[in-house]
């Protein structure tokens, strides 16, 4: 599993790998095993780092409504640019702040029953956890700019 995605199956893996040789993003070398057999070692090339990125920093409002878009994207900020995590970040923080508006209209305008009433209130303290979270993000990116400027 990576990041939560699910098991990836062979089935999936090895027609990416020769797409992504193919186009040059990767290259396979061959590797001893720990038992003597040999082992196929696949390899992010500079092309393939390069398209890494520009795929990673393509964050759009429909990617903002993906938690694992997102997170995706956290799990692999120091590959970006300080501009492009806080544009992510922006762009989360945004469609969190609608998503909570519309449970707090839900919450405020219609009866709920105790499940209905469970539930928002669930996605709300999720909403308001992921939110905080955001904020310690961009405190940490704003110390590491500090400490920057300060070397």
């Amino acid at each position: 599993m990576i990041l939560g995605q699910g098991v990836l199956h062979n089935n999936l893996v090895y027609p990416l790998l020769r797409r992504f040789m193919d186009q040059g993003w990767v290259t396979r070398r061959e590797a001893a095993g720990e038992r003597g057999q040999t082992r196929l070692r696949y390899v992010i090339t500079a092309a393939g780092r390069r398209e890494l990125v520009a795929k990673l920093s393509a964050f759009s409002d429909q990617d903002a409504r993906s938690s694992d878009a997102f997170r995706l994207r956290v799990a692999l900020f120091q590959l970006l640019e300080p501009h492009i995590r806080e544009s992510v970040l922006e762009r989360r923080n945004t469609y969190l702040r609608g998503r909570l508006q519309h449970l707090q209209m839900l919450e405020e305008n219609f009866p709920l029953n105790r499940y209905a009433g469970e539930v928002i209130s669930q996605f709300s303290a999720e909403t308001k956890s992921e939110l905080k979270w955001i904020r310690r993000l961009r405190s940490a990116e704003n110390s590491q700019k500090m400490e920057a400027a300060n070397a």
